[in-house]
């Protein structure tokens, strides 16, 4: 019998859910261990966040030891606080002691600092200065989301000798690729990759056999470079050291895959500007969150009414001018986002230097000028037709031509101008291009039919 599950056999079901209810309400340790044994740590999670609040706390208290802390690394952060502020300092310890120190690390930075300093006190000495060492590293930094198990051998071991250790040494990861190398006083000399070490005879010093230059980072480094530099140099794991190269942790894939959806999702939402709500937030939160962005924009809102104010003479004249506003301004708004969701994923990849700048923005304005020609063409012809006005269709294909080509220009420079200053492109971006645009297609639009229909 195959032992692959389907995606329905694999997910949380109601009909589990309902069950774990009533082994809650009924205190059934035994009957809890024997539903969710086969369960994934992710589906342990699904399942506590589908739970009632209350009923989240007593199920991680009725199965004691026996609960995977792990599964807390997948709830969303309020989820993760209630149950933690619920537990007994000694109970979030017994949990964190079996954990990856990345993931006891990522448990604790989020909890207030004296609930986490009672919890580290629960903790065996070596593990709670190894934790204590990565929380003073910055938040979002290699330092916080390494890992500080890893297997470390001095330069003048043979490949047997490492061999032997690894076989009879208990407390070892439970999944590594690679052997660091290091001297006296944990400065790294390289690595030995695993496959080479078995490939290699006893009698061979590891220094022979040792990848003299390894990829490092530094503790301090920024987690979205970390990731840069794993996707770049194709790297399963690499070394973290601190100022004076000592070894202090190691990353992984797995940890770099968290990070880049971290960092994703944080930019998808600071693009929409809708903060870092979480399901489980409440609705007064998520509206605190997002309404500043708002407010923004509905001050940049009045500066483009304002505009359209100074014409309403021409647009009291001509309706149709103000039935094709939004046209004008809803096509420059999409080109602006299209050049500034390009441009601010190039920024973040590192992909934008002094060198290219010119060619990055270059670009963008010829895209723009084909794209707004096309579309220009087409919106003229329909105007044309529509109000039997060939001189309108006119005014309207230039005037979305000028504001398509202003939108790719201001959507290129714009996140490079927020960048150079400090500021998080991904955030502030969309709002001023979005004023940008509606500013500058209602003056092109209304300035260029009040001119000819003047002058006509």
């Amino acid at each position: 019998m195959s032992d692959t599950l389907t995606d329905d056999e694999a997910s949380v079901t109601d009909d589990l859910i309902g069950r774990v209810r009533e082994l809650v309400a009924a205190d059934d340790r035994d009957g809890l261990n024997a539903a969710i044994e086969d369960l994934h740590e992710s589906d342990l999670a699904e399942l506590i966040s589908r739970m009632e609040p209350d009923e989240r706390v007593e199920f991680v208290r009725i199965l004691g030891r026996a609960f995977d802390f792990t599964a807390l690394t997948e709830v969303d952060e309020n989820v993760r606080l209630h149950i933690l502020s619920e537990l007994a300092p000694t109970d979030v310890a017994d949990g964190l002691a079996d954990l990856d120190s990345d993931d006891a690390v990522y448990i604790l930075e989020d909890l207030p600092d004296e609930q986490s300093e009672a919890i580290l006190a629960q903790l065996p000495f070596a593990m709670r200065h190894r934790l204590k060492r990565s929380l003073d590293f910055p938040e979002e930094s290699a330092g916080r989301r390494m890992q500080t198990d890893f297997v470390a051998m001095p330069p003048f071991w043979t490949v047997g000798q490492v061999i032997d250790t690894l076989r009879d040494e208990m407390d070892l990861p439970d999944r590594f690729t690679e052997i660091f190398v290091v001297d006296a006083a944990f400065r790294l000399l390289g690595t030995v990759k695993l496959d080479r070490l078995l490939r290699s005879q006893r009698r061979v010093k590891i220094t022979d056999i040792m990848d003299e230059d390894p990829r490092t980072i530094q503790a301090e480094e920024d987690q979205e470079e970390a990731a840069r530099i794993f996707q770049r140099y194709d790297l399963l794991s690499a070394a973290v050291v601190d100022d004076s190269s000592r070894l202090v942790g190691i990353l992984t894939i797995d940890d770099i895959v968290d990070i880049i959806e971290a960092e994703a999702e944080e930019d998808i939402r600071a693009l929409a500007g809708a903060g870092d709500a979480e399901l489980s937030d409440t609705p007064f939160y998520v509206a605190r969150t997002r309404i500043p962005w708002l407010m923004i924009n509905m001050a940049t809102a009045f500066l483009a009414s304002g505009v359209i104010a100074v014409f309403d003479g021409t647009i009291g004249a001509m309706v149709a001018l103000a039935i094709l506003m939004p046209v004008v301004t809803a096509l420059g708004g999409n080109a602006g986002i299209q050049a500034m969701t390009v441009t601010v994923r190039a920024i973040s990849q590192r992909e934008i230097s002094k060198r290219n700048i010119i060619k990055v923005v270059m670009r963008e304005i010829a895209v723009a000028l084909m794209n707004g020609s096309a579309v220009a063409l087409s919106v003229g012809v329909i105007a044309a037709i529509w109000f039997a006005n060939i001189e309108l269709g006119g005014v309207i294909a230039v005037a979305i031509v000028v504001n398509i080509i202003c939108a790719g220009f201001f959507g290129a420079t714009l996140p490079m101008l927020l960048d150079r200053v400090g500021a998080d492109p991904a955030v502030a971006s969309s709002v001023f291009l979005t004023t940008l645009t509606d500013v500058i297609g209602f003056f092109a639009f209304l300035g260029i039919a009040s001119w000819w229909f003047t002058l006509g």
